[in-house]
């Protein structure tokens, strides 16, 4: 356990809070079991981290990587009971998803140890409840989504923005955009934002960042959906196929008949596919209407999850309408329920329509639409029930 104590130490050192996520300050530390689930490459690590550093006692707190080869030899469970009788308060587990038997040890740490806090973070497939021991009674489930556009600005400017409610921006979104103006020319941010903004290793190497992208998507389908499904190297193969087919048409209303006939598998089999890669954090399924949903009801529209996949995936189809549409999905994903609407493009809480468009866009489609609005792309500012797209990229 010295080792690994000298290891998270070197690894505090090494920690930065100069920039921190906006789940942060979010998180009750005081809970017993804390979940942070996300997607590979959206900060989770770097998150457990800063928690350590600037919430913990360094002297009381323990931070691991379940794939460390500490664990070839030695059980979870015998660490967690030697570092509690050390007097251990705060245990923190990263990429619990990779370690055999994860949630039976978790349980029985949690039970056995009610003076030890555990934080674990997970590959955003893993469903809690589902686990060899239910821990959804036990543990607190956070969801780490990707960069805001808030939070890109933030890296690549230092400049920092509170975060605005969908109901501020809706209402005050002049006076928003005004305080925002003053500090930063939004427009060539946002160019930026959609390209390369998602995932904060875009700091590392802007020119690398296409093929660091492109290597972590092969890593969420060959390890983390791989470490939760369990599936044979032919599905795996299928469920990349089917994600370069999504990408190559998304937004696209699937015909499912078709798409299981290309990918080469069922269509119950079709359906399993898409959701396992909605959970990876890859497309976005969306329905008119959530209720009734079940395992094998067919999405009526699918996304690829954020506009930097499509610049990677398929650049071809990254025209600027689904592009905005995509980015527009992405940032409420998550925070709100956002479907489908009959009328226009998304309705948000059964309540707000939304139109999506370019500058010349304009109310006719929402015209007689009661709390209706335009999202429109390349202006700055707006007016009445018309907002700038980039905005909703301050909602978190």
């Amino acid at each position: 356990m010295e080792d690994l104590l000298f290891e998270f130490n070197q690894k505090l050192s090494f920690t930065s809070l100069t920039f921190q996520r906006y789940l942060i300050n979010k998180i009750d530390i005081n809970n017993r079991l804390i979940a942070i689930k996300g997607a590979r490459g959206s900060g989770k690590t770097t998150l457990i981290l800063q928690i350590a550093k600037k919430m913990l006692s360094p002297k009381s707190t323990l931070y691991v990587s379940l794939d460390h080869i500490y664990f070839f030899e030695n059980k979870l469970y015998d660490l967690a009971k030697q570092f509690s009788n050390f007097g251990g308060k705060h245990l923190l587990l990263d990429e619990v998803h990779k370690y055999p038997n994860w949630s039976r040890e978790i349980k029985l740490i949690y039970d056995n140890f009610p003076s030890l806090n555990v934080i674990f973070t997970s590959s955003s497939m893993l469903e809690i409840y589902k686990a060899e021991s239910d821990l959804s009674r036990r543990a607190v489930s956070y969801n780490l989504k990707e960069l805001s556009f808030r939070e890109f600005i933030s890296l690549e400017t230092a400049k920092e923005f509170p975060v605005f409610s969908l109901e501020d921006i809706l209402k005050n979104h002049n006076e928003i955009t005004l305080q925002i103006l003053s500090a930063i020319k939004p427009l060539p941010l946002f160019a930026k934002y959609l390209q390369m903004g998602a995932y904060p290793y875009f700091k590392e190497s802007e020119a690398d960042y296409p093929q660091k992208l492109r290597n972590t998507i092969n890593l969420i389908i060959e390890i983390d959906i791989n470490a939760v499904e369990d599936l044979n190297y032919e599905t795996l193969v299928k469920l990349k196929k089917l994600l370069i087919t999504v990408a190559t048409s998304a937004p696209f209303t699937p015909n499912i008949s078709k798409l299981s006939e290309k990918i080469g598998v069922s269509r119950n089999t079709l359906i399993q596919a898409i959701k396992i890669l909605d959970r990876a954090g890859l497309v976005s399924e969306l329905y008119k209407d959530t209720t009734g949903i079940g395992v094998l009801t067919k999405p009526e529209k699918l996304f690829l999850n954020n506009t930097n996949l499509m610049y990677v995936l398929a650049k071809e189809n990254s025209n600027v309408g689904n592009v905005r549409e995509t980015f527009f999905l992405n940032q409420f994903k998550g925070l709100r329920e956002i479907n489908l609407s009959e009328k226009s493009d998304f309705i948000v809480d059964k309540k707000y329509t939304f139109e999506i468009g370019g500058k010349n866009k304009s109310k006719k489609q929402i015209a007689n639409i009661e709390d209706s609005f335009v999202a429109k792309d390349n202006i700055e500012i707006g007016f009445g029930n018309i907002i700038p797209v980039w905005l909703f990229g301050f909602m978190y």
